[in-house]
This record gives structure tokens, C-alpha cells and sequence, in this order.
């Protein structure tokens, strides 16, 4: 494999945490150079200049961290461009400043706990998503009789897959006897609360959804050459209408 394939193979592991899903996908990833001597230097745009900086430092950490354990890499530069803090996310992942070492009075709340959040909306996503399936495979279910279907009665196929690697990231069990629908400390729903609490769920996985869609356009609207590795300038744009939305 050609060392930039693998260079973007690496950064399929790096995720939009507010989005669930990879920086590739997405088509954060600008550009990508690596030189003989495995030097690795990486762009990444994202879809407004005004993104939350807590988000855009820690896909930008997260691209360096998984490029630097690649065992061929000598140097690896990841710069933001065209965001209002590109130069103080910069000059951090230049110097490995950390979180708090890059924002430092204005690091208020710890990466961790900004992935733990993100980590806990997407298990309720992917949990919504396997339930919501069964429902329309099987019409004669009740919203109510989901409370207790386990892990096992799931079908084996990439839903079912993305649940459990998101209940892994959370620290829930994977076992077959396990209840699919769960908070995130594990814990299920009385039967009469049940189709409240999916309600709940699919509102967060539309959430999550509908900005992810709302992204890539905003992506592709703001640069005309597509913008990313993996975006190409012939995709569809999305047209704005009305005020200006802030992600």
C-alpha cells in the first residue's frame, strides 16, 4: 500500500466527536504529503472557520497521535487551516502543548470529558439504529416490547457491529444476554418508559445525522476545489437559504 493510502487509512480512525464520524469521511482531510524519509505533513479544513475550537483541536491532536504511531514516520506536522484559531491550534500541536497547554486559560473543561459526552450520544445513536430496525423489519412489535431485546437478538451486520464497538468505548458489556436499551451507566427502562426513551434516542441520532449531512455541504460550499483527499469539486453543493447557521 502506497504510503499516503495508508497515511489516510490512519486517519480513518480519527472521529468528528460532536458527527460520529471519521475526519476521512467526511472530508476534513486537504491535503496529505509524505516525504521519502517518512515525513508526514497534513492539512485539514473543516466546514466553517467558526467550529468549536475544543472540536477542531481535538480532531487536529488525534490526526498527529495516530500519524506518529505509525512505525515508518519520522516528523509529522498537522496543521488546521482557515479556522479564527488556526495559529494558536497550530503553534500547540507544534510544540505538543496539549489541550490545556494550547488554550490555557480558556481550557475549561477536559478533553476527556468532552469525549466522554460524545462518546455516551453516539452509543445512544447506534443503540436507536438497531432498535428502530427492528420495529420496521417486524411490524408487529411494540415500541414498549424493545425494552427487552438483548445484544444476541440483534442481527449480525454493521448496525449491530457499530453498537457494540460504541458500548465497548463506554465501558458497557458486550455479551449476548446483554439489554440493547441502555443508559449509558448500563442500566434498562421500565416497560412504560421505554417508548419515552427511545423517543429521546432517535431525537439524538436525527441530531447527529442531520448535522453530519449539514456539514459535508457546508464543506463543499466553502471550497470549490471539493476541499479534502477524499471530496471531490464535482460533488453536489448545498445551497444556503435565509441565516447564516452555526454549527
Amino acid at each position: 500500500m502506497d504510503r499516503r493510502d495508508v497515511v489516510l487509512r490512519a486517519l480513518d480512525a480519527v472521529i468528528d466527536p460532536e458527527l460520529d464520524e471519521p475526519i476521512t469521511g467526511l472530508g476534513f482531510v486537504h491535503t496529505v504529503d509524505v516525504t521519502a524519509d517518512g515525513d508526514v505533513t497534513v492539512h485539514l479544513r473543516l466546514p466553517t472557520s467558526f467550529c468549536s475550537p475544543n472540536f477542531a483541536y481535538l480532531m487536529a491532536s488525534d490526526s498527529k497521535d495516530v500519524l506518529a504511531a505509525l512505525d515508518w514516520t519520522r516528523h509529522v506536522t498537522v496543521e488546521l487551516d482557515d479556522h479564527h484559531d488556526s495559529a494558536i491550534i497550530n503553534a500547540g500541536l507544534a510544540a505538543d502543548a496539549g489541550y490545556r497547554g494550547t488554550f490555557q486559560h480558556e481550557a475549561e473543561d477536559s478533553l476527556d470529558e468532552l469525549r466522554e459526552t460524545f462518546r455516551r450520544k453516539a452509543h445512544t445513536a447506534a443503540m436507536e439504529r438497531c432498535l428502530t430496525a427492528l420495529l420496521r423489519a417486524d411490524r408487529t412489535r411494540t415500541e414498549a416490547s424493545i425494552g427487552s431485546v438483548r445484544l444476541g437478538d440483534l442481527p449480525d451486520d454493521d448496525a449491530t457491529a457499530s453498537l457494540l464497538k460504541r458500548r465497548a468505548g463506554i465501558g458497557l458489556s458486550t455479551a449476548p444476554d446483554q439489554l440493547v436499551m441502555v443508559d449509558h451507566h448500563g442500566n434498562g427502562y421500565p416497560p412504560d418508559t421505554v417508548p419515552m426513551a427511545l423517543r429521546r434516542a432517535r431525537s439524538t441520532r436525527i441530531s447527529i445525522d442531520g448535522n453530519a449531512h449539514f456539514c459535508r455541504g457546508l464543506l463543499r460550499t466553502r471550497y470549490t476545489d471539493g476541499g479534502s483527499e477524499t471530496v471531490t469539486a464535482n460533488e453536489p453543493k448545498l445551497t444556503l437559504v435565509g441565516r447564516n447557521s452555526q454549527r
